[in-house]
């Protein structure tokens, strides 16, 4: 292929390093003279990360990088200056990687509890170190879609560590934590050994300096004496290989504090059983060349059969591959062995990052990559990302981060986990459900903006709020409008709706309230309390009846009969009387008729009960009354089911009759409208009745906080047209429900 034949990448290789040439050359005078927080000067940690770098990946693009992203810190524009002066590619990984940076220092000051932002306000409170930690590794996850980003950081922590031992500077514990517990563990998922051992060796020697003091004694305690030993075996392990046609470079492996101390403090092991003080590493040309060393070496010294681990085989999870022995020399003393061709070498030393093309993007993709390699070497570093990530989280919860997740900070860079396309509302739910319900305004990264505005990874978010007992608290309609794009979060749309049902709720409990007041004074009984009335009634709470009035659930009438002291009851003769009397001349004089028949007997008077105003087709019950002939009601009337509860013999059956010809009955029933209040409501819905040919014999209307109540009481023939009816008025815009009351 033509991107990798000698005349195409010779030319790449030179445009390469004059773009490192450049890139120095436009950084130095901006860093001249800068000193990080460190105490080191900016420029000399610019030029030792690079060599880092050039460790990892020789590529001069990513080089260049390094000089490129402590530059941006002095430049107003930092994206557009440098990307007209190297290309979107270097502006993109040079501005994410100090957003980065800047994010970390934010957050590592936040959770040092002698640092000067060790405490957050009550509006944005930082959350523990621990909380923390995980999210700065969810966050540096969020950054990672590219991988160079990550390795400049891991390369930039790494200096830093050597600049504090160098200078035996004071440390900051959150710094070192970190590098722990953030930083060496992603090198680790990503195979890079050069980086990670040192990093964790470093790291742990700042935290727990006498125990590093105490290993490090005895590692050195007849040190001379030891590697003059392991120098012969090195030698005669050589030869000996040599002599069967094996070409082996045979080396010391350094050892490593941290993993000692990991090793002893896992395995309940004091440092003289531990067996890999004294190691060798074994470099062969081919995989049969490993199992044929792995033989001889098994042949000439004692192994120990429960520390063997072939990796070749059955690879580790972020792809390192070796063979792992442990022999006992002629002192019977153990030796770690570890055997691996020179392509395993470089993937332990390198990990993922050695098959990573660090090229400028060309038309067709990166230069001197093949679409193929390219492609699965961004997928070889995602799956040990999202392998570090289930690493880190529930397995049975985990969430794909790279896809829907950001992370943004407070101002006290406490960091925020949020769904993909939040806003500054859905941040400001998330932080205190109150803080969302006051949510006025915010700034990004210190700018006003709308909030509806997209969040990304890294910004830092800060809301401004209304006051707590201010008039205007409360959430706005428009977040719920999916149109208008103010909420991502589920569980933001969520508090903002439990607020609007919250607030019809109170409104539906105040007109409750009053319509019981009112009737209280009705009755001159203004004097009761409203706890003990509820209770009478069966409520749990005055709240609670206040609820079912305001609704229309809950007769009036049912208050009337407790507050109102019950009448004598007729002696059994007079009831039986009664029951008997026809009314004949009381039901002529009425001068119409109900239409409803008393079963078993003729002519005698009734009358439609207006609690629940019964129409044709509904089913009714009767209740004989005293002087007034029987009350008609609605078969599921609250007053008739109170009535027939105390005076059961009362109860009579009752059926409508035929209806005469020529003669149109009509029945009046109150129908109950709840609708959002707006111009022109009424007239709306009374255009609905005036086509539907009801007559409109009554209205009565209430308005609390925008929502309207309203009561028609029309005239209907029949129960099924009524149903009818309230279809169509269901469909006027605003209405939320209607029903009979």
């Amino acid at each position: 292929m033509k991107s990798s034949s000698p005349k195409a990448t010779h030319p790449q290789a030179a445009a390469d390093e004059h773009l490192l040439i450049q890139a120095k050359a436009f950084a130095e005078p901006l860093l001249a003279g800068a000193v990080l927080e460190s105490g080191e000067e900016t420029l000399a940690h610019a030029q030792a990360v690079a060599e880092i770098v050039a460790d990892i990946d020789p590529s001069p693009i990513l080089q260049a990088a390094v000089y490129l992203v402590y530059a941006c810190e002095y430049l107003a524009k930092p994206r557009d200056v440098i990307g007209k002066m190297f290309g979107d590619s270097l502006a993109s990984l040079a501005v994410d990687t100090k957003q980065l940076v800047r994010v970390q220092q934010q957050a590592r000051e936040a959770n040092d509890p002698n640092g000067a932002n060790g405490i957050g306000n009550a509006q944005q409170r930082p959350e523990s170190v621990a909380a923390q930690t995980e999210n700065i590794r969810k966050m540096l996850l969020a950054f990672s879609r590219d991988l160079r980003v990550i390795l400049l950081r891991l390369a930039s922590r790494l200096q830093s560590l050597r600049f504090y031992a160098a200078t035996r500077a004071p440390v900051p514990p959150s710094l070192a934590r970190e590098s722990l517990e953030v930083f060496a563990p992603l090198a680790n998922r990503l195979g890079i050994w050069q980086i990670k051992w040192e990093m964790e060796d470093l790291a742990f020697r700042f935290l727990e300096p006498e125990t590093y003091k105490d290993i490090a004694r005895k590692l050195d305690t007849k040190r001379v004496a030891r590697e003059a030993y392991m120098e012969r075996v090195k030698g005669d392990l050589q030869v000996a290989l040599a002599a069967v046609g094996i070409q082996a470079q045979v080396q010391g492996r350094p050892k490593h504090i941290y993993s000692i101390v990991k090793k002893m403090r896992g395995k309940s092991l004091v440092f003289e059983q531990v067996m890999d003080v004294r190691a060798l590493r074994l470099i062969v040309p081919s995989t049969n060349d490993c199992y044929g060393a792995l033989a001889h070496v098994h042949s000439a010294m004692a192994p120990i059969s429960a520390e063997f681990d072939d990796y070749i085989a059955k690879p580790k999870p972020n792809g390192y591959q070796s063979l792992h022995t442990v022999v006992r020399d002629v002192d019977g003393l153990p030796i770690e062995i570890q055997i691996r061709t020179q392509a395993m070498h470089d993937h332990a030393e390198h990990g993922v990052a050695a098959h990573w093309a660090y090229k400028e993007a060309g038309a067709k993709g990166y230069s001197g990559v093949t679409a193929g390699s390219e492609y699965d070497a961004k997928i070889a570093v995602l799956r040990q990302l999202l392998a570090w990530e289930r690493d880190l989280t529930d397995p049975q919860h985990a969430k794909g981060l790279f896809d829907d997740r950001i992370y943004v900070l407070t101002p006290e860079a406490s960091v925020v986990e949020l769904p993909q396309g939040a806003t500054p509302v859905d941040f400001a739910y998330s932080v205190h459900t109150s803080l969302g319900h006051r949510c006025r305004g915010a700034r990004v990264d210190e700018v006003m903006v709308p909030l509806n505005t997209p969040l990304k990874n890294g910004q830092t978010v800060e809301i401004m709020a209304a006051k707590e007992s201010g008039p205007q608290v409360g959430p706005s309609r428009d977040w719920l409008n999916s149109e208008l794009g103010f909420l991502a979060s589920h569980r933001a749309k969520a508090k903002v709706r439990a607020w609007f049902n919250a607030q019809v709720m109170h409104e539906t409990i105040a007109r409750g309230r009053e319509l019981v007041d009112k009737l209280l004074a009705r009755e001159g009984k203004t004097s009761v309390r409203l706890e003990d009335l509820a209770s009478q009634l069966g409520f749990k709470s005055a709240d609670a009846l206040f609820e079912v009035v305001g609704k229309d659930e809950f007769s009036l009438r049912n208050i009337e009969l407790v507050l109102r002291p019950p009448e004598p009851a007729l002696p059994q003769d007079d009831f039986l009387l009664l029951k008997k009397n026809r009314f004949p001349d009381r039901a002529n004089r009425s001068g119409r008729s109900s239409g409803v028949l008393v079963v078993g007997v003729d002519s005698l008077l009734t009358q439609l009960a207006k609690c629940c105003r019964p129409a044709a087709g509904d089913a009714i019950r009767g209740f004989v009354t005293r002087g007034k002939g029987v009350s008609i009601h609605r078969a599921d009337c609250a007053n008739f089911r109170e009535m027939a509860a105390r005076s059961g013999e009362r109860v009579i059956p009752v059926e409508w009759g035929q209806q005469r010809a020529g003669h149109d009955a009509r029945y009046p029933v109150d129908v109950a409208v709840e609708a959002a209040d707006r111009v022109g409501l009424i007239r709306d819905i009374s255009e609905v009745f005036a086509k539907e040919k009801i007559n409109v014999i009554g209205v009565q209307t209430q308005s609390v906080r925008q929502v309207a109540w309203m009561t028609f009481t029309v005239e209907v023939p029949d129960a099924a047209r009524l149903d009818a009816v309230l279809v169509r008025v269901r469909e006027v815009k605003g209405v939320r429900r209607t029903y009979r009351k």
